[in-house]
């Protein structure tokens, strides 16, 4: 049997996670999903897989993406932790997106990891496949300049012939 996810959420009191669904014959159906074992100390990426390869919710979980059971699992332990829910969703949100004027090199190789991962998901998000209704081959845009560009002594012609 073919299930479609529409909706998933939570709930905080008792924590669980609610999805809504359809059957194949197109009637919507709401699935429960308690969170049991899950502290604030726990870990968000560990639980989601957990829940998402539980042989009773697998099928129903084929069309949620483990990040968002990860953002559900986020929210619940921050719940836990006594944060408010905009608070919550505010910190998800910062963690989730890159600064451009941060320095990628101070990091360490976890944090970095995590900034390329979400670089990969926003460029796939935004890349245009040939299957695309306003695919273009050969895009050629020209950049307004507002500043003088300056050379530098790196990129002149070598003169010693190399």
């Amino acid at each position: 049997m073919s299930y479609k996810a529409k909706k998933c959420g939570i709930r905080f009191e008792p924590a669980a996670i609610i999805l809504v669904y359809e059957k194949t014959e197109g009637k919507s159906r709401q699935r429960i999903m308690p969170i049991r074992n899950f502290s604030k100390f726990s870990d968000c990426t560990r639980a989601a897989e957990q829940l998402k390869n539980n042989p009773r919710h697998r099928q129903y979980l084929e069309g949620v993406s483990l990040k968002q059971l990860e953002r559900l699992y986020k929210l619940v332990k921050a719940h836990l932790k006594g944060e408010s829910l905009e608070v919550s969703l505010e910190l998800i949100q910062k963690e989730e997106s890159i600064d451009p004027d941060e320095d990628l090199n101070k990091l360490d190789d976890k944090e970095l990891a995590k900034r390329k991962n979400i670089m990969d998901e926003l460029f796939e998000k935004n890349r245009k496949k040939k299957d695309d209704p306003d695919f273009e081959y050969n895009v050629e845009v020209d950049f307004p300049q507002e500043e003088v560009v300056e050379s530098c002594g790196w990129d002149d012609e070598s003169e010693q012939g190399f």
